[in-house]
């Protein structure tokens, strides 16, 4: 379980230092991106396990980034977290290609679980 890494897109540097905290104390590596118009490039550098996306993110947004993200030959099967504060997070999560989601705000707890369940489902 340990070792693994979670690849973080979002905007907002406070979520962004919260998520890494929470999450490198739960034991896993953390990379992090600001922005996701570079999502191919960050993933060949990551190696990631595991992603959490934004959806309001520069350039192109979350859902597009997901998008290319699975349509890729050898990364379309990293599993995807897929974030807003939007009330329909389930069908933008779905549109995307998202593998699970997670409405914010949300606690340490449920990305905690969230992360541990789609690597346990997906790696």
């Amino acid at each position: 379980m340990h070792n693994k890494t979670i690849l973080i897109f979002d905007d907002d540097k406070h979520i962004l230092d919260v998520c890494n905290i929470i999450l490198t104390d739960a034991g896993y590596n953390v990379a992090v991106s600001e922005t996701s118009h570079d999502i191919i490039e960050r993933v060949e550098e990551t190696k990631p396990d595991a992603i959490l996306m934004d959806n309001w993110i520069p350039e192109i947004g979350g859902m597009k980034a997901t998008q290319l993200l699975k349509q890729h030959p050898v990364y379309k099967n990293i599993p995807v977290i897929y974030c807003s504060a939007n009330n329909e997070v389930h069908i933008l999560a779905e549109k995307a290609g998202a593998e699970a989601y997670l409405s914010k705000p949300f606690n340490i707890f449920d990305l905690e679980e969230m992360v541990k369940q789609v690597l346990e489902k997906h790696t």
